[in-house]
């Protein structure tokens, strides 16, 4: 009886420059490799055939062999000898192609079939190995030429067999994580199958994109727009650290997003296989839950931690995918769900601590609001606060737009990215009540005035100085006890002064409209021509750079939700989120139908450009707003700011209208001011992607 090796390769004897490799192989492939190798198919008698039409004679000239696919199976299809032939394609070695192979005429002037990676050879009709015994080779298929199309028998696909994928897949769908971005690859397919399962069944929907790092930066802002995880996958080495940036910019704005890397097969983990690094130690700094899945883990339970820490911890969670684990049959293994693993959020804080929060608020004469980020889910009850207290009401950047304003207390954006109203209250102010804000140095909260904080998170209180009064607890259940033992404060009226200075700043905007250097629109007046055109309900991305440092001076946000890359300020980071806010409108039906319109300037736009055609191959409704300058301007301007000659700054650039209409897109360019209203009027209202590129002068910021 022939040997293990005999049976997989051939005799002993069989001429092969990789022998040696070919014992260690043994051990490196799976069942249904052993199973293919060792001809151990069902006997396609007892299985019913299918017959699949593959090619056209003229596809194959004489002695050539291609790759094709029969259903799902594929195939080596040789045409030697005036014969067609259809066998495995893949080589019982490494999987290698061999529809990718050749012919070759070897010792004794024999023809053999080799395999393009490592050159085993196979009898090109019957498919056996040099001396190979009668089970075995490669198994074959029957061929038959009708008229001039070659059709193969195979056997019916046999039903699926749940894999440990398909577990871990399905537990997402319980915890509601339905939407993936990514890349399918090479190191990720029996991961990618599985999501497929699921999306075919209605359960998850998949976008295809072009660059992972756009994938991680879409899951971000989805995530900071619906406050739950997407996920975003990409294969082994190059593709997970691609999604590095994206990942950090969750982490640190406390977005759930849920990694899932593809990873080379375990019994190559080392520093020398192809596309393989240590990606749990890659992963460990930017992932609160970051695991491999291994062939003994437990996938319902690792899925479900992985799901429950990036929602409980709005943070990022990673699971790591060996590709010889993706495909392990897991038939009667249960997936998890989120029943009986989540705890009401709503944290109060202590009666004495309510009692003395209040009563340093009511002994205030001019207090003033200020709203970060982590009270965008509470904007009614901090509203509600300030009408109490008749104070203005300024945000964080990261928090612009949570109060329109048009709203009579709102004082603007506090900051660099700011304006002077919300600056001339921090001067007048004899208390700050910060709610949700993380004091970055950015926003310029003023230490030395007297201070209560709220916040759900503990590390944020007192971060980076003392405060007066520090209070933990969910924003909106603290303020509505607060409310419930308030006593009338004895604040000024700050409602006339607010109105003043609102009056002085639109003075000041409006004299901007008009300055033209004839080098192209004004940050002032395209913003201006924004909030006035912007639907008020819109979701609006915004890039790095001085695009968003003017967003931030002079739109005026009506009701529109803003998203942006806060803590980490990354480049890049508008369009591929915007992507993200389109999918989340799609799942959530409190989100459905709001336009997204997204900023950025070139440099940013520039990072991810390519990913406009995947906003055109789904058909996503995004506007986006490109102000051209030709310059990294942000960068320019901090090199004079440091008293360094201006350098490397410029841009080459396309023209990006022309860009988006070859994609397939909507593409307009506004050159000068007159033509703001009728170009931006047009992108927004227009039903699918659309880029209307802005020549601005990067001097008028």
């Amino acid at each position: 009886m022939p040997t293990l090796f005999e049976r997989l390769f051939g005799p002993a004897g069989l001429r092969h420059d990789n022998a040696g490799d070919a014992i260690s192989n043994v051990a490196d492939l799976s069942a249904a490799d052993l199973n293919r190798a060792r001809g151990d198919h069902p006997s396609q008698k007892d299985r019913t055939m299918e017959w699949h039409r593959v090619a056209h004679v003229n596809d194959l000239a004489e002695g050539r062999v291609m790759t094709v696919t029969a259903g799902v199976k594929t195939l080596a299809l040789v045409h030697f000898d005036g014969r067609h032939a259809a066998m495995d394609n893949r080589c019982p070695h490494q999987g290698g192609p061999l529809g990718e192979g050749s012919i070759e005429k070897g010792e004794g002037g024999q023809c053999w079939l080799r395999c393009p990676w490592h050159g085993w050879d196979f009898d090109p009709l019957t498919g056996k190995p040099p001396g190979g015994h009668e089970d075995s080779g490669q198994t074959t298929y029957t061929v038959e030429v009708r008229g001039d199309e070659i059709y193969v028998a195979v056997p019916e696909e046999p039903a699926h067999v749940r894999t440990a994928t398909d577990v871990i897949a399905e537990t997402f769908v319980n915890w509601g994580v339905t939407r993936v971005l990514g890349m399918v690859g090479h190191s990720n397919l029996g991961l990618a199958d599985a999501f497929r399962r699921q999306a075919e069944a209605g359960n998850m929907t998949y976008i295809g994109i072009r660059h992972e790092g756009a994938a991680s930066f879409a899951a971000s802002g989805y995530a900071k727009l619906s406050g739950r995880p997407a996920i975003c996958m990409s294969i082994a080495g190059p593709g997970a650290t691609n999604m590095m940036t994206g990942l950090f910019d969750a982490k640190v704005d406390r977005a759930p997003v849920i990694a899932c890397p593809g990873q080379v097969q375990t019994q190559v983990f080392s520093p020398f296989a192809f596309q393989d690094i240590d990606l749990h130690g890659a992963f460990a700094p930017v992932s609160a839950f970051n695991q491999l899945v291994l062939h003994d883990s437990n996938f319902a339970e690792i899925a479900t931690l992985a799901a429950k820490t990036a929602i409980v911890e709005r943070n990022v969670s990673t699971l790591i995918f060996p590709d010889d684990v993706q495909t392990l049959p897991a038939p009667d293994k249960k997936a998890g769900s989120p029943e009986g693993r989540l705890a009401d959020s709503r944290i109060a804080p202590s009666n004495d601590v309510l009692a003395l929060a209040v009563a340093r608020i009511a002994s205030a004469r001019r207090p003033i609001i200020i709203a970060g980020y982590g009270a965008r889910d509470a904007m009614a009850d901090v509203i509600d606060l300030a009408e109490r207290l008749a104070c203005p009401v300024m945000t964080t950047f990261k928090g612009k737009g949570q109060i329109a304003d048009s709203h009579p207390l709102a004082a603007g954006v506090l900051g660099r990215s700011g304006t002077p109203i919300a600056s001339w209250f921090m001067n007048e102010c004899d208390l700050i009540v910060a709610i949700g804000a993380s004091f970055s140095h950015h926003t310029g909260i003023e230490p030395s005035k007297p201070i209560v904080q709220i916040d759900f998170d503990r590390m944020h209180l007192g971060k980076n100085h003392p405060v007066d009064v520090a209070i933990w607890g969910e924003i909106g259940e603290t303020l509505r006890l607060m409310k419930n033992g308030w006593r009338q404060p004895g604040a000024t009226d700050q409602r006339a002064e607010i109105a003043e200075r609102w009056r002085i700043w639109r003075k000041e905007k409006q004299s901007r409209l008009a300055d033209d250097r004839g080098r192209g629109v004004s940050a002032a007046a395209l913003f201006e021509a924004m909030t006035r055109l912007t639907p008020a309900d819109a979701i609006m991305p915004v890039d790095v750079g001085n695009n968003a440092y003017s967003f931030g001076r002079y739109f005026e946000p009506t009701g529109q939700r803003i998203l942006m890359s806060g803590y980490l300020g990354s480049i890049g980071f508008g369009f591929p989120a915007a992507m993200g806010a389109w999918a989340a409108t799609q799942d959530f039906p409190e989100l459905r139908g709001r336009k997204v319109v997204s900023v950025s300037g070139d440099g940013g736009f520039g990072q991810y450009a390519m990913e406009f055609t995947t906003a055109v191959h789904y058909g996503m409704d995004i506007c986006h707003v490109l102000m051209n300058n030709s310059e990294l301007g942000k960068i320019s301007k901090e090199q004079r700011a440091g008293e360094w000659p201006v350098w490397q700054t410029s841009l080459t650039n396309p023209n990006f209208a022309d860009f988006a209409m070859s994609c397939g897109g909507l593409g307009l360019r506004v050159e000068r001011r007159e033509d703001l209203n009728e170009g931006l009027s047009r992108a927004i209202s227009h039903p699918g992607p659309a880029l209307i590129e802005i020549i601005t002068d990067v001097d008028l910021v």
